[in-house]
């Protein structure tokens, strides 16, 4: 079994309420994009109940640069991938919608992927 599988995207059935929305822009009183916006069911609310509900989502980044020499992850041909942030929720009370505060200069890419407890793993990326 693979990883990729596993995981839904922008294809699959359902979409509208499970692929992570990603959004940036600029924290309160910043000058420079610095905030990550993740938010599962943007364009249609996904259900939010106990039997149904996100669980939790993890952003990414791809650092700008040269992948460090010897990379297992990836790194070869995409760069160096950075762990950014993990929001898990509770089902009935929270959005699945979180906020990272982020130096965005120094990614060329982001990635979102969420989990839902009946529909699985979905994925979102985008370029910087």
């Amino acid at each position: 079994m693979d990883i990729e599988e596993l995981i839904k995207g922008k294809v699959s059935e359902g979409k509208e309420k499970h692929v992570p929305d990603i959004s940036i822009g600029k924290s309160h009183g910043s000058d420079v994009d610095d905030l990550v916006t993740v938010h599962v069911g943007k364009e249609v609310a996904h259900p939010n109940t106990i039997e149904h509900h996100i669980v939790w989502l993890e952003l990414y980044g791809v650092k700008k640069g040269e992948p460090a020499a010897g990379s297992n992850y990836g790194g070869d041909k995409y760069g160096q991938i950075v762990d950014l942030g993990r929001a898990e929720f509770g089902p009935s009370f929270t959005e699945p919608l979180a906020r990272f505060k982020v130096n965005v200069a120094d990614f060329k890419a982001v990635f979102a992927i969420s989990y839902c407890n009946v529909h699985g793993l979905w994925q979102n990326i985008i370029e910087l």
